[in-house]
């Protein structure tokens, strides 16, 4: 499979539908629509190396930012955010254990919400920096930007699980 690569300068595009993105090629003046953006390398790589779909195929991968005009740049941001929104916890309220699985409940960006974790080996992942990232049982994904920035309850009940 041999994949076409562009520059930000290559394309324009704008959201169709939160998720999704209506692009033209400046080159060719091409144009798709509702396209899926996907990130090929979503933890370490976040503006670089987007891939387009349209439900099945490939069309295209960006190779990152550099270049996209504005409104573009804001509406790639703004698919790729809605795609992969990852709840930043900022505070944890508790942590309860039952029956071997461990019952969290945290303040978020997006509001306070419950998870389970079943294993902290697997589940607690450091990122670089103070960076964490907690998947729980059902694989939803919850990012600590800054662990030392959390309150010091937080901290203590983080840091063993670290």
């Amino acid at each position: 499979m041999t994949h076409n690569y562009l520059n930000g300068c290559d394309i324009k595009l704008q959201v169709n539908d939160g998720i999704f993105a209506d692009v033209e090629i400046i080159k060719t003046g091409e144009k798709y629509t509702a396209l899926e953006p996907r990130r090929l390398f979503p933890v370490n790589k976040m503006y670089e190396y987007i891939a387009f779909f349209d439900g099945k195929d490939e069309k295209f991968i960006l190779r990152n930012f550099d270049g996209l005009d504005k409104a573009s740049s804001d509406a790639l941001t703004a698919c790729l955010d809605e795609y992969y929104m990852i709840p930043r916890i900022t505070k944890f309220i508790s942590m309860t254990e039952r029956f071997g699985i461990w019952i969290w409940k945290a303040q978020t960006d997006h509001g306070v919400c419950t998870f389970e974790i079943r294993n902290h080996y697997y589940s607690v992942k450091p990122m670089s920096g103070r960076r964490v990232m907690i998947k729980d049982a059902n694989d939803n994904r919850y990012e600590i930007p800054d662990y030392n920035k959390l309150d010091k309850k937080s901290y203590r009940m983080i840091m063993p699980n670290i």
